[in-house]
């Protein structure tokens, strides 16, 4: 690009920085910067001519223009000549002193471009400056300002000029009459002693290392007098600032002496601005500064005040910080470092100032005191070394305080004490606990807070408590030996349940690091630990809690995951074959979430790893020793029924497993003793224990069970005398409940050879017994529906495993009658105008199974049973449209098994006589005044009719000589008001005819033209024609 060219181009966008509109001269002056960027000499040179030229231009234009041309220069310093660079300077100084009000945008723009050019020019700019800062005359106040910032932009090149520019500005403090000068002037000492202070800091690299601190003390000694004796007694709060933002880095200037005899001035007068300012953090820098000057001096006089200053820094601390303001927060950060220059010069005295406050109840005192304690932990470690003891003794009060915001800076504490040993000390362990009852707190706790009281976010307290423990698990080296193996105590206590998926996550860092560095080494010493949990309460807590994976955070993965990494310490032979199965299991978990996982699946998986488990380690000695450990653990799950449900299938399986019949029947009797027969969950996870325990020991689980109601603790709890007075009547209902549900769930899981066998002699007959009580020779039945359902329930659970048995059909089941008759009165017991229970439905599914068994009912009976059935389901009112809850559900699934149950009788009668005498059943209903009637019945009646399609077997060519009978009755309904009635009444008409056409020896897969045209009409009976009504 030719410099014609972008001359040119410069002209036209200078020209253009006059637009009224602002975004285009935010445009202008980016072009202006782009151009610079190739063209930097150029592009600056026709700036300074435009400004030059263009006198009267305003002076907002002026300053764009300016903040263009520092943009260039600071970018290419590098590139610039001498000859623009003087032109820049001279452009740049005259800008800024043109006028003697202050135009704060206009020099400010000016200034900074002085100090752009500085960085590389600095002495044609002090050239400059100096001829503007002449002794006598009071300068221009952003002369002054440049030369402070031109003094920290380059230290190096500043420093040497500064013993003439202090000689020059001292005696012009005094002629300094305005506040806003004496601003400037205190802004250029602090600038000049921070710049002075950074050259002595790195004189290996400075031009002239023969630069001394004594050589600025005298000029900045006297000027120390008029900031400090003078101007800090000013009125005006900004002066004020000022001029203790400069104290600060001056007084690491004063001479020793000088410093030493004016600290009991200086720093009860820099305390005294706590008072008078609300934005303090500047003076707490500046104090900071000022102490770390005292101890390097080594100052006696900082002794005398350290009271004073603890007592004021403290009070600093403990203004509560409000996350949105930075200069509360930048206040806290500065008054911190003055305690870490208090801990390095007098440790003692701070800790007995500090730790007493420890004790007291106030929030933000203790809070503070804690933030102070653990910044000197990290800042003053090597101070801090010998008083860890005390620390941690100090901490006893705070641990046991629940407000929200001393716990988050307890954890904070704990965290600084883990990387610099305090951990390691006695007392160490109350820390760690403390932590991990802090992972363990529920997340709605974090929302519970008192009136008025200003909580920490939410969750903050668990959340920094699972940061900490995992950071330090895995960051601190020294932590290892100190958590490892103490942290696996807190895997089995019920009160750290929520801290198990960090707790878990941590150990499995800690174990694989140990599993690194020897191999074959056990992870426990348990000879050297003897409070630590056994590897049966281990295995038996991880997977219990596995069963709710998704809870805390995820902690059935990272219980399977410890579970895993401690195989060798549980049992020496389960390792292989758990790389293999609990890898399934977390890749189960990672392809599922909490909504799409099958509970019942994903127990039966866990139960499948437990069984296998059990085969690999083949132990008998092992096995019923964790079986015992199951059975210790179950009262720690009274508050979680669906983890105590599956730790009871764990035990079923495990015993199982058991090959000694004593252990089984001992705990079989324990687990019959000690269980929660109020609680639902609990009484039927008793029984699937009994169930599975069953599959391996069938004579023994049925004994034990026997043995129960034979015994006195069960007699006496159903007397009519009952001597357990606490005990009320549904207490002894829920436990003959329960012992009736076990031997249901003996029935569903045993072997099916063996069942056959045992049901009526053993199952059955004790499940009555519980059943029924006699009181004083008077058979006496219960009432209760709760009662009632466990015996339909496992009823269904008897006659199913009956009916699945191989041997079935030759079964000769002499109490059949007995037990059709007992759900007959269940179902005539349920009332017929609503459905709340399952009992109908249960005992309607045990008749299913019941009819299909020798020997056959007798007509009159099922006839019995149908016709109990229908009135018991047909008459129940429906929802109100709309409506549709449990109870739709309950409806739906009670109508199904009454289907069930129909084609079950019919199936047995597969004749037109069987065929009719359903029919019969149905007709009253078909011809009900009620609507939701007439569609139930047509509904079960197209139903069986399809059913007997379905399974029709024609030996001899026969006429259907009911067809008319039934026709007659069906075909009235095509014209019913309700159109799902009119449906199905078509759908039982097309069934018949297609009866017909089979008894008359047409094949199954033939298809009328007649018949077939009736299912186009049934879509358009939908929406009747007038006619019809």
């Amino acid at each position: 690009m030719s410099e014609p060219y972008v001359k040119k181009l410069s002209t036209i966008l200078l020209d253009s920085v006059t637009d009224k509109d602002p975004l285009v001269q935010e445009q202008v002056c980016s072009a202006l910067c782009a151009l610079g960027e190739s063209q930097p000499e150029e592009t600056l040179s026709a700036c300074e001519e435009h400004l030059r030229q263009h006198e009267k231009l305003a002076h907002p234009y002026r300053t764009m223009v300016l903040r263009a041309m520092e943009t260039i220069v600071s970018n290419h310093i590098s590139e610039l000549g001498k000859d623009v660079t003087r032109a820049i300077i001279l452009l740049a100084s005259s800008e800024m002193t043109k006028v003697k009000d202050l135009v704060s945008d206009w020099q400010q723009a000016a200034s900074s471009v002085l100090v752009a050019v500085g960085k590389r020019f600095v002495g044609m700019v002090m050239e400059e400056m100096l001829g503007k800062f002449q002794p006598g005359v009071l300068p221009h106040c952003f002369v002054v300002q440049t030369l402070a910032n031109l003094s920290v932009f380059n230290v190096f090149g500043m420093v040497p000029f500064l013993t003439s520019v202090l000689s020059t500005m001292l005696p012009m403090l005094g002629m300094a009459k305005h506040d806003s000068m004496r601003v400037v002037f205190c802004c250029a000492l602090q600038r000049f002693s921070e710049s002075t202070l950074e050259y002595l800091a790195n004189l290996d690299q400075a031009p002239d290392p023969t630069v001394r601190k004594d050589t600025f003390a005298s000029d900045i000694s006297s000027a120390y007098d008029t900031l400090f004796h003078h101007w800090l007694q000013s009125r005006e709060a900004k002066l004020r600032l000022a001029v203790v933002e400069a104290l600060g880095p001056m007084s690491h200037l004063l001479p020793s002496e000088k410093l030493e005899e004016q600290l009991p001035k200086l720093l009860p007068g820099v305390l005294a601005l706590y008072k008078k300012h609300a934005e303090t953090s500047h003076v707490s820098k500046s104090l900071g500064q000022i102490l770390e000057a005292a101890v390097s001096v080594g100052s006696r006089t900082l002794e005398v005040q350290l009271d004073s200053l603890l007592a004021a820094l403290h009070a600093q601390i403990c203004v509560p910080v409000e996350t949105s303001s930075p200069l509360v927060t930048s206040n806290q950060k500065e008054v911190l470092r003055c305690f870490t220059v208090l801990a390095c010069c007098s440790p003692e005295r701070l800790l007995a100032f500090l730790l007493p406050k420890l004790d007291t109840s106030n929030e933000r005192t203790r809070v503070g005191t804690l933030q102070v304690l653990r910044h000197i932990i990290n800042s003053a470690a090597a101070q801090m070394e010998v008083k860890k003891p005390f620390i941690l003794s100090s901490m006893r009060l705070p641990l046991l305080d629940p407000n929200s915001k001393v716990k988050r800076a307890v954890v904070q504490v704990i965290s600084a004490m883990a990387h610099h040993g305090y951990l390691e000390q006695p007392g160490g362990e109350a820390m760690l606990e403390y932590i991990v009852q802090q992972c363990a707190l529920p997340p709605e706790a974090q929302h519970q807070k008192p009136s008025g009281e200003e909580e920490p976010p939410a969750d903050s307290v668990r959340d920094i408590s699972v940061s900490t423990l995992y950071l330090v698990s895995t960051t601190v080296d020294r932590m290892s030996d100190v958590l490892w193996p103490h942290l696996l105590q807190f895997l089995t206590p019920v009160r750290f349940t929520g801290a198990l998926t960090p707790l878990c996550r941590s150990l499995v860092h800690l174990a694989q690091k140990r599993q690194e560095a020897a191999a074959e080494a056990p992870l426990i010493q348990y000879d050297a630990n003897v409070t630590l949990p056994s590897p049966y309460a281990i295995a038996t807590r991880l997977l219990t809690v596995s069963s709710s994976p998704y809870l805390g955070g995820g902690r059935g993965a990272a219980s399977l995951c410890l579970l895993n990494v401690l195989h060798r310490d549980i049992h020496p032979s389960l390792g292989q074959r758990w790389a293999t199965t609990i890898a399934l299991l977390l890749e189960h978990l990672e392809e599922h979430t909490a909504k799409t996982l099958s509970q019942k699946e994903w127990e039966e998986k866990l139960l499948v790893f437990l069984r296998d488990s059990l085969a690999v380690v083949s132990d008998n000695t092992w096995i019923c020793q964790l079986s015992l450990e199951m059975c210790k653990q179950l009262p720690c799950y009274n508050g979680t029924p669906q983890e105590k449900n599956f730790l009871y299938k764990c035990v079923g399986t495990t015993l199982g497993a058991a090959s000694s019949k004593d252990v089984v029947r001992k705990l079989l009797q324990e687990l019959l003793e000690t269980a929660r027969y109020q609680e639902e969950a609990e009484r039927e996870g008793l029984a699937c224990c009994f169930g599975i325990c069953a599959i391996s020991h069938l004579d023994d689980t049925l004994a034990q069970l026997e043995d129960f109601v034979r015994s006195d603790v069960f007699r006496k709890s159903i007397g009519i005398f009952n001597i357990f007075k606490d005990r009320s009547d549904n207490d002894v209902d829920r436990v003959k409940g329960t012992l009736i549900l076990c031997y249901g769930h003996v029935a569903a899981q045993a072997p099916r050879e063996l069942v056959l066998a045992r049901a009526e002699s053993d199952i059955l007959r004790n499940m009555f017994q519980c059943f029924s009580t006699k009181v004083l020779g008077i058979k006496v039945e219960t009432k209760d529906p709760g009662l009632q359902l466990c015996l339909v329930q496992s009823m269904c659970m008897v006659c199913q495993a009956i009916c699945s048995s191989a041997q079935a059909g030759s079964f000769h089941f002499t109490r059949k009658a007995e037990l059709v008759a007992q759900m007959m009165d269940f179902i005539k017991a349920e009332p017929p105008d609503s459905l709340r229970t399952p009992i109908r439905k249960k005992a309607m599914l045990a008749c299913t199974h019941l009819v299909s068994l020798e020997p056959e009912l007798e007509e009159q009976v099922q006839s019995d049973i149908i016709h109990s059935c229908l009135h018991s389901i047909m008459a129940v009112p429906p929802e109100p449209e709309g409506e549709g809850g449990p109870q739709e559900f309950l409806y739906l699934d009670t109508m199904h098994t009454l289907e069930d149950l129909l084609r079950s009788i019919l199936r047995r009668n597969m004749t037109p006589q069987g065929l009719q005498l359903m029919v019969e059943h149905l007709s009253p209903w078909i011809k009900s005044p009620r609507g939701y009637e007439r569609v139930r019945a047509l509904g079960l009646s197209a139903c069986l009719l399809q059913f007997f399609l379905e399974h029709l077997h024609v030996s001899a060519l026969v006429p259907f000589h009911n067809l008319g009978l039934l026709v007659g009755l069906f075909s009235p309904r095509c014209a019913d008001l309700w159109p799902a009635t009119r449906q199905e009444a078509v759908s039982c008409v097309y069934s018949l005819l297609y009866l017909q056409l089979g008894y008359e020896g047409f094949s199954r897969d033939y298809r009328d033209d007649v018949a077939e045209r009736l299912l186009t009409l049934k879509d358009g009976l939908v929406h009747p024609h007038p006619g019809f009504q």
